[in-house]
């Protein structure tokens, strides 16, 4: 049955954001639709004006036999710089402070909205770039890992401090934590990452980079490449060069006492580290 283009046009910009980084031929629509290519093309460049138009994301038809139509998500500057306002607001409450200089986080990264923008502003910094897996420290990593990988469509792996039964064969490396004086140990599933891989870290917290150190020593275990890391929450500054190099951070606390109960909340690096052209809309 042949479908009228409105329905078309929802059904193909549904289809397209259900499958980020996914090249889907002309001729899948045509054939899903009953329609003809030139028609399927006609609704592809409707389609990526409005995804452009609306910050979602880039949508480009590549040529050739072996070509098709590719959703890259992605967001502006004033998007990312509307989110990053909302996300500092949401982390503003002194109440927040914990003991240790820690900060109570678990209601923003278990609510959707919130993962959503967080998954999309750290998407949109590494978009385009050849990315195997996201690694993330178990456990308030998890969410953030997890909404990360959605938009750029790659598997994520988690850390475990402890390994589990569950996890077979394990590598694992010592490190220096953040919370204590103490080298501790990581450990990740040798079955979760495969050798020679590219991973973004990302996590929840960063205080003085231990962890993430760690992540990176781990990653090379694995002779594979840590390309980045991005953090919602930069507590300190990294004590190690290569890794205050390589971290983003979305926001950055300081003043983060228990006695004061002060908490000042700034802008972390990220607008400075990203390129956002690509998703800017053309005049």
């Amino acid at each position: 049955m042949k479908v009228r283009r409105s329905e078309r046009l929802v059904a193909i910009t549904h289809y397209l954001e259900q499958r980020p980084y996914q090249l889907v031929p002309l001729t899948f629509f045509a054939q899903k639709y009953n329609s003809a290519k030139s028609s399927i093309s006609e609704d592809i460049t409707i389609i990526k004006r409005a995804f452009l138009n609306s910050h979602l994301g880039v949508v480009e038809t590549l040529p050739g036999a072996g070509g098709g139509v590719l959703f890259t998500p992605g967001i502006d500057h004033q998007t990312a710089e509307s989110y990053l306002f909302d996300l500092k607001a949401l982390l503003a409450d002194p109440k927040r402070i914990l003991p240790g200089g820690y900060l109570y986080l678990s209601d923003m990264l278990g609510n959707p909205a919130t993962l959503k923008k967080i998954g999309q502003l750290i998407a949109t910094q590494y978009a385009g770039q050849k990315i195997d897996a996201i690694m993330t420290m178990a456990t308030k990593g998890i969410p953030i890992a997890h909404s990360v990988a959605y938009y750029l469509n790659v598997p994520f792996v988690i850390v475990r401090r402890e390994s589990k039964v569950t996890e077979g064969p394990t590598l694992s490396v010592n490190y220096a934590s953040d919370s204590s004086n103490y080298v501790e140990k990581m450990e990740l599933s040798k079955r979760s990452l495969s050798l020679g891989s590219r991973v973004l870290a990302v996590d929840d917290f960063m205080k003085g980079g231990g962890t993430v150190s760690g992540m990176q020593n781990l990653v090379q275990e694995f002779e594979g490449q840590l390309i980045g890391v991005t953090v919602l929450v930069e507590a300190k500054s990294p004590n190690d060069d290569l890794t205050k190099k390589m971290t983003t951070s979305l926001l950055n606390v300081q003043d983060l006492t228990t006695s004061s109960q002060v908490i000042n909340v700034s802008m972390g690096n990220y607008l400075q580290r990203t390129d956002f052209a690509r998703f800017e809309t053309k005049d």
